[in-house]
């Protein structure tokens, strides 16, 4: 076993020297210099100062995580403060010491020809990055090694120091992925760790290539996005691929989960005895109509039966649909995956995704194991090599480079107060237009839905999320709107609302799921998923809602009113408009500030 000393030495494997002195005279031999001359002394008393200071750093390291829990916000406010400042003085250390460093690489290297190809040295000028207000964009395919012994340590994910390569690490993703488990898991955040990749659908195809077998079993929700749908049904149900077994479950409640579960058992009984498994995805809230599932009695059920369930939680995000902060450790997914391009990010401007799972199911370091209990809580040994770092993510290269991660920092900044206004323009959106007979609202946020008390139970402020439905499909006796008219209608959203393949914008999207974001589905896929040929999905933006509200019916004067006689009279009208969006708007926001903690709590 490697001393905290002994880590810091370049032959931290092979020594058999154990205290500072003996570590620092041997580091020295390992590079060539006489430990009597005035250079090594220097040198020598430099180094023997390094090991004591890492023994210090890791006992400290210690010590933090064994009374963090018990002090109090004043001490845990000096106590920062100080290893923060300790921090820069490293820092100081290591930036005086680039001008001898400096001066000798100039006496190797200037002076000759072909000097130009080799750029800037790396350790140079890059210490006061360290302290910029925002998280340096690592543009870099490759990385500096510090010696033989650290960087097979490094190949084997045991020197984090060392990034190796930008295909597996990089600053800026590290820096996006700890920020993201932050803001999921909370508390809960040193349970878990994330890795980034290059796209949502990157990320699920990752976490499904991680868990899943040839002829194993998936129960899925039914409504997901339409690429999901494909990936799994196209790529992994194909026979020359996994042969997947793919089941779909109907329903938003644990019971509606229970009987498709013993349903799927029964069905695939010759496949279980095989030895296959049955794993759970979910994806809430819902694309394309914001459903939200009980997904806390979902991952009840599943674990009991010994399954792992992976959900995508995109939609909601940690700020409305917190799925990883459940006390109940059964009632959190296993794996959750975001899109970041969608709300996380905000702007559109990239795409990139993530997974997030407790640390052993994501990296061990090699040749490592160990013994945690299972989803049913029996007892279950996992491997290095049965990580998702190791089994998928080091050896598929579906990364996230530094660009784009910075990008996604950058936005994830004002999500939290994005998606709170867009719960309110959601609200005031759905509910207006579900005063209107001939427009059909599919969301948990239209009162008497049979996912609105999920909403108010799970969500956060029970908001729904920012995407929702519509159709003109008629009902209730009235017939739908006819065809040409919604294409007109439709056709009409520019510029207001805008008509756009995607979600999560600050702008308001439209699109048709059933010729777009969801065509890969058959039509009798589409039927059970509650998609006609005229339902429209609304991602919510942040503009007034009564301004989208007003085009609308202008729209609709426009492309329906000729077909549909008195269509545009059913609209609320425009005092009810301000009415419901005053009160919405002063509702959320008196419930948000009661939500908060008094000041004797965040003083704590």
């Amino acid at each position: 076993m490697t001393t905290p000393m002994q880590q810091l030495s370049p032959l931290r494997h092979t020594t058999s020297a154990e205290e500072a002195a003996a570590l620092a005279a041997e580091q020295l031999a390992h590079f060539g210099i006489e430990a009597q001359s005035e250079y090594g002394q220097v040198l020598l008393r430099l180094s023997q100062n390094l090991y004591q200071a890492n023994a210090a750093t890791l006992d400290l390291w210690r010590i933090t995580l064994e009374t963090l829990g018990q002090l109090d916000r004043k001490d845990r406010i000096a106590y920062f403060n100080a290893k923060r400042f300790v921090s820069f003085q490293l820092a100081k250390i290591l930036d005086t010491l680039q001008n001898p460093l400096r001066s000798t690489y100039q006496s190797l290297s200037v002076r000759e020809h072909g000097f130009a190809c080799k750029g800037v040295y790396p350790l140079f000028d890059n210490v006061t990055a360290i302290f910029s207000s925002t998280p340096v964009i690592a543009r870099t395919a490759t990385y500096l090694f510090a010696c033989t012994e650290w960087v097979e340590d490094a190949f084997k994910g045991r020197e984090p120091l060392l990034e190796i390569y930008s295909r597996l690490l990089n600053p800026t993703s590290i820096s996006l992925a700890n920020h993201m488990v932050d803001l999921e898991a909370g508390p809960l955040a040193t349970e878990y760790l994330a890795w980034n990749f290059n796209s949502g659908m990157a990320a699920i195809d990752g976490v499904l290539a991680h868990v899943v077998g040839a002829r194993d079993i998936v129960l899925s929700s039914r409504n997901i996005y339409g690429g999901t749908y494909q990936l799994l049904h196209d790529w992994y149900g194909k026979k020359s691929n996994l042969d997947l077994a793919l089941e779909w479950f109907d329903g938003l409640e644990g019971e509606d989960f229970a009987a498709a579960l013993a349903a799927t058992r029964s069905k695939h009984a010759k496949r279980l005895a095989e030895g296959r498994r049955i794993y759970v995805f979910v994806e809430s809230p819902c694309n394309p109509h914001g459903n939200i599932l009980d997904v806390p009695e979902i991952c009840r059920l599943a674990h009991a039966a010994g399954s792992l369930v992976l959900c995508d939680a995109t939609v909601g995000t940690p700020f409305l649909s917190p799925v990883l902060r459940r006390d109940d450790p059964v009632e959190r997914p296993d794996f959750v995956i975001h899109s970041y391009t969608k709300d996380l990010c905000g702007s559109g401007t990239t795409t990139a995704g993530v997974v997030i799972g407790r640390n052993e199911r994501m990296f061990l370091p090699k040749g490592e194991s160990v013994s945690i209990a299972g989803p049913d809580g029996k007892p279950e040994t996992i491997g290095w090599e049965e990580s998702l770092f190791w089994n998928v993510y080091y050896i598929k290269g579906a990364f996230l480079d530094a660009d784009k991660a910075f990008e996604v920092l950058s936005g994830m900044r004002t999500f939290e107060s994005r998606m709170l206004q867009k719960g309110i323009n959601t609200l005031v959106l759905v509910r207006a237009l579900d005063q209107h007979p001939d427009i059909n609202v599919h969301s948990p946020a239209v009162e008497g839905h049979p996912g609105a008390a999920l909403r108010e139970k799970l969500m956060y402020l029970g908001l729904p999320a920012p995407l929702f439905t519509i159709d003109l499909e008629g009902g209730n006796g009235r017939p739908p709107v006819p065809k040409d008219a919604f294409k007109r209608f439709f056709d009409s959203l520019e510029p207001a609302i805008g008509l756009q393949v995607s979600l999560g914008q600050t702008n308001t999207l439209a699109l048709c799921p059933a010729l777009t974001s969801h065509s890969e589905l058959s039509d009798e896929a589409l039927k059970a998923a509650g998609i006609s040929l005229t339902t429209i999905r609304i991602s919510v933006g942040l503009e007034d809602p009564r301004v989208l509200i007003a085009h609308l019916l202008r729209a609709a004067e426009l492309a329906i009113e000729p077909s549909v006689p008195g269509f545009c009279a059913n609209f609320p009208s425009p005092e009810q408009i301000d009415t419901l969006y005053r009160s919405t708007y002063l509702d959320v926001h008196r419930r948000f500030i009661e939500a908060q903690p008094d000041f004797a709590t965040l003083a704590r």
